[in-house]
């Protein structure tokens, strides 16, 4: 049976918000039904203290409000509306940020509560300090504990009821403390009592002062999702069939339109150019400063910037499905994970406030019993103070902050990350396995060649070829279909279809059967190519790939194709190399073609004609060994090992299988997004060890120096709130981090 930790109802299953679940396909849990706004769990994941998964929502349409909110300390915690965590008392915020800039409805009534309760502590911290007119301190000071302080006594209180003690219970009992005592003491005493309304109102003001300062800094960790959500153009310029051209709004387009860019405008949605050449600055998505050539037939991304020329292009993704909008929701989900360091955090926290508040009664009584006179006056202020001190906020901070803060830093690079726990292990990365095509290569292959057998035509043995592979949605494929059609080559049409991932494709083409692949695939299936292989030899020592070509079970054929080096490869892989990580070529490809690319790139650790299953067991074997494996790649063939490794990277123009199985997209598709992959990581789990230090260090320090009496309350409390925005402030220079 699982329980709901903060109701400590028993959790039914249920279906996931709209229908949503992750990729592995798995079945959720929820509360009761009643707290179903607020949890999204996998099954048994609230047993043995172990965190719930959450599970995230679709991206809210342009314009509309966001679907739900979350706790950035909690991300388990989800809700429809803005509120406070059930666990720690902090506000919610948007999983998914807007694009609109300005103060939050939280942060105007937060700011709101703090001018109003500073304008009326004012007065009364000066009154309390010429111990005058306790009445008038009373008066001015009821407004700014009840009004000003009601958000932290009600959270207080919350969380004491759904029995999961935070930083509000510790402020809710300082503040009730010190202005139940002075109240008490007025009414005992009303002539001469020792009161603290001073210190009950002044501490409200400079907690509120903390939050807003906190939300302020917490708003600027969403900047790079509301950059990448300002790229979007409000409209777009759509041309009709009759030629007419009309200006809509962005949410009317739908895929087919055909829309003008113009030199200046940003690209509306994500499509292909139609006619006319331009020069697009891609490098909020890409990271590449360089703007990148476009004509007819090329692919433009919905956000980047047209900077010469005009054009026509047909939108192909609209709405959540452009890259744009991908790109946003990676990094919202990766915003929201929890990094394994984060567990340090979590163990502490578990048991802090308890601990506190132990402290705070044990300073009391001690106070009580063997401080000065007035004994009762000593040990009221420092218990508070101690109560006061203490913020397990700033520890709970220390690594959401930064996580949130690093995923947007990739994110414009071309860097998206899907989870906190892979940007943790990168950092420890020491062997990296790269597949070749569309990772070291271009991935664009071009068809070089075609040998025909005896008893058959080059373009026969094409037209066979280019029929089958046809069904296929590999690299290889799209070179032979296309050397077909550049050749004139008649089209032919296959039927039953069927691709072997990693070797082959066999089909029909009218009553004979055609079979496609490697040269293992065809002696697999009783089909002899020796009368080819020298020629096959040939091709390859050119760095050229081999598919054979039979019909019938008899050879038909080679087609060769060639697939060029990517410029940034060589570059990429000596930094990689240069820090200190290992680099093993993985790759389906005949050894000989492998071996010319590796020499090229200066790889010495080739292993060639493996299958998709035997690149994941290749994988499984360097972990075996001690290793912390990354796996690079952009296919189907790639999968099985981007499941296995510790991180699995994927290049973001290979296919959606390979993207959804990886932890880490690099959106252009550029090995050299690795090496600012590794930086990144390695600058985060820096950032997140330096908040960790900052947030021990100062309780440690503080809460012995106010269990002392060495702390005045109110210097507690501003002390206690620029802690947290300490933590923040210090997840902020990620923001600037070289990569």
């Amino acid at each position: 049976m699982a329980i709901d930790p903060v109701c400590g109802m028993t959790v039914v299953p249920g279906e996931a918000p709209g229908g949503s679940a992750t990729h592995d396909g798995t079945s959720y849990h929820f509360c009761h039904p009643r707290c179903r706004e607020r949890f999204v769990a996998a099954p048994g994941s609230f047993l043995g203290g172990r965190r719930p998964t959450l599970v995230m929502p679709s991206m809210p349409e342009k314009g509309s409000d966001p679907v739900s909110y979350t706790c950035p300390m909690h991300p388990e915690i989800v809700r429809p509306g803005p509120g406070a965590c059930p666990i720690c008392g902090m506000d919610l915020e948007p999983i998914v940020a807007t694009g609109e800039t300005g103060e939050s409805p939280e942060l105007r009534a937060m700011t709101r509560r703090f001018w109003i309760s500073a304008a009326l502590s004012t007065p009364v911290l000066v009154l309390g300090m010429a111990e005058r007119l306790p009445l008038v301190q009373l008066v001015l000071a009821t407004p700014v504990v009840t009004w000003g302080g009601w958000p932290f006594l009600e959270r207080g209180w919350a969380s004491i009821v759904n029995r999961r003690l935070n930083m509000f219970t510790l402020i809710a009992m300082g503040i009730t403390a010190a202005f139940g005592y002075s109240v008490a003491s007025v009414a005992v005493n009303p002539h001469h009592p020792h009161v603290y309304f001073e210190a009950a109102a002044v501490i409200t003001t400079l907690v509120l002062l903390g939050q807003v300062l906190e939300l302020r800094a917490r708003g600027a960790t969403a900047g790079a999702i509301k950059a990448l959500l300002g790229l979007a153009p409000k409209t777009a310029r759509r041309v009709g069939s009759d030629g007419q051209e009309d200006d809509v709004p962005l949410e009317h387009v739908r895929v087919g339109d055909t829309l003008r860019v113009r030199p200046g405008e940003k690209i509306p949605v994500d499509g292909v150019v139609l006619s006319g050449r331009s020069a697009v600055d891609e490098s909020m998505v890409t990271g590449e400063a360089l703007p990148a050539e476009k004509g007819e037939g090329s692919g433009v991304t919905g956000g980047t910037l047209n900077r010469s020329g005009t054009f026509l292009m047909r939108a192909e993704r609209v709405g959540k499905d452009t890259l744009l909008a991908r790109i946003v929701q990676s990094v919202a989900v990766a915003q929201r994970s929890r990094a394994p360091i984060q567990r340090v955090a979590d163990a502490v926290s578990a048991w802090f406030v308890p601990i506190i508040i132990v402290i705070a009664g044990l300073t009391a009584l001690g106070w009580g019993m063997l401080g000065p006179e007035p004994r009762l006056v000593h040990a009221l202020s420092s218990a508070v103070a101690v109560l006061i001190i203490a913020c397990p906020c700033a520890l709970g901070l220390a690594t959401p902050m930064s996580i949130m803060v690093a995923t947007g830093r990739g994110a414009g690079v071309g860097v998206l990350v899907r989870d906190a726990a892979a940007l943790e292990v990168l950092g420890r990365v020491d062997v990296l396995v790269v597949d070749k095509t569309g990772t070291l290569t271009e991935g664009k292959p071009a068809l070089t060649s075609v040998t025909a057998a005896p008893g058959f035509s080059e373009d026969e043995v094409l037209a066979l070829a280019a029929a089958v592979e046809r069904g296929s949605e590999h690299p290889l494929a799209a070179a032979i279909v296309a050397g077909a059609s550049g050749r004139n080559v008649p089209t032919l049409a296959a039927t039953s279809f069927s691709s072997f991932v990693g070797r082959g494709v066999v089909g029909r083409v009218g009553d004979v059967e055609v079979v496609v692949g490697e040269e293992r695939f065809l002696r697999e299936r009783g089909i002899g190519v020796d009368p080819l292989l020298e020629v096959a030899s040939a091709i390859r020592r050119e760095g050229n790939t081999v598919l054979f070509v039979a019909t019938g079970n008899r050879p038909a054929g080679i087609v060769s194709v060639a697939d060029r080096i990517k410029d940034s490869a060589p570059r990429a892989v000596a930094e990689l190399a240069g820090l200190g990580i290992r680099i093993v070529m993985l790759t389906g490809d005949h050894v000989s073609t492998a071996d010319a690319v590796a020499r090229s790139l200066g790889i010495t650790e080739v292993q060639a004609g493996v299958s998709p299953e035997q690149k994941g067991e290749a994988v499984d074997r360097l972990r075996a060994q001690g290793h912390v494996v990354a796996m690079a790649g952009d296919g189907i063939n790639d999968a099985p090992a981007l499941a296995v490794a510790d991180v699995g990277i994927a290049m973001g123009t290979g296919t959606d299988v390979a993207i959804e199985t990886a932890a880490i997209t690099l959106v252009q598709g550029d090995l050299q997004g690795i090496v600012r992959a590794r930086r990144l990581s390695r600058a985060t789990l820096r950032n997140v060890r330096q908040n960790l230090f900052l947030a021990f260090v100062y309780n440690v320090v503080a809460v012995p120096l106010a269990a002392a009496g060495l702390l005045n309350p109110m210097i507690a409390s501003a002390a206690m709130s620029l802690s947290s925005v300490s933590v923040i402030g210090n997840a902020l220079r990620l923001r600037r981090v070289a990569l």
